[in-house]
């Protein structure tokens, strides 16, 4: 009985290996995916590294992504812009946008803003928002491309028509400062309305400005404090300072020197100095 017993528990190693193995590459990343959804890490790096070494992109990635981030495995750059590589060379846009930012930041590879252009460039005309933005900000900062305002514009359009939070507050920039197209506050705060309502805290800020101002908008300062309100809630010191400005003044909300030093000493804490200034001269 007990040779039995061996032989069994000989066998359900190969078992398992062979019904595993009997998985698709699509099937074994699918795996990966739900183990790394339960915070499994360890297993969902074996499910990605098989399907990875069987040449699928998607697993490709996701492998360079748990090396970027040390999930399940030691971070290792170098090993997740191998993998990225391998990813991207197929076409996959994520691992192109990945193995971009890997050039910008010099992480596993040497940094080159040429090569990090290039591979945004790659993701950025199969449709990639993020790749779209990510060029965008390479012809506005000149970064591997001659500086370009107007075709940084038409980059970061074509990421907020997709949806893109980031590409959409990055077009309301150029509206509200002119840069690669004509000044308009009016598109500029449209923009920064549909950043805002996605939860971008600068743009939650800076709509709340334009209502202040009345800028693009009618000017409405109740409206301006809602929208401080909810950058402020993010962490956001500008509009932590804003926010106690406006308690502090009953400026759109009713007047509470409470509040308003509760906020002032929150964007002060984060080293906002004028709300330093501020509080020096109420105390």
């Amino acid at each position: 009985m007990r040779k039995l017993v061996f032989i069994y528990l000989l066998l359900l190693p190969l078992v398992a290996a062979f019904g595993q193995g009997n998985l698709s590459v699509e099937e074994m990343a699918e795996k990966g995916m739900r183990l790394y959804e339960e915070e499994n890490y360890v297993e969902a790096v074996e499910c990605f590294r098989d399907a990875a070494e069987r040449g699928y992109a998607e697993a490709q990635f996701y492998l360079g992504y748990c090396y970027e981030n040390g999930e399940g495995v030691a971070r290792d750059y170098e090993k997740a812009a191998k993998w990225y590589r391998d990813a991207a060379d197929q076409g996959q846009d994520d691992a192109q946008v990945a193995l971009g930012n890997c050039y910008k930041k010099g992480r596993g590879v040497r940094g080159d803003y040429a090569e990090a252009a290039r591979w945004f460039r790659r993701a950025a005309e199969r449709g990639n928002a993020v790749g779209q933005n990510n060029l965008g900000n390479c012809y506005k900062n000149g970064e591997g491309v001659k500086r370009s305002d107007k075709k940084a514009a038409e980059w970061f359009r074509k990421a907020a028509e997709q949806g893109s939070a980031v590409g959409q507050f990055n077009l309301a920039g150029c509206y509200a400062y002119g840069k690669g197209v004509k000044e308009d506050h009016v598109e500029a705060a449209r923009w920064y309305r549909k950043a805002a309502d996605q939860g971008i805290a600068v743009a939650q800020y800076n709509l709340g400005v334009c209502y202040l101002e009345g800028k693009g908008v009618a000017k409405d300062c109740a409206e301006a404090v809602e929208l401080f309100r909810k950058a402020a809630e993010q962490g956001y010191p500008s509009a932590q300072y804003n926010l106690g400005v406006s308690y502090y003044f009953g400026n759109g909300v009713k007047k509470n020197w409470l509040i308003a030093k509760e906020w002032l000493q929150k964007a002060a804490a984060q080293g906002h100095s004028d709300a330093k200034y501020l509080l020096r001269q109420l105390e």
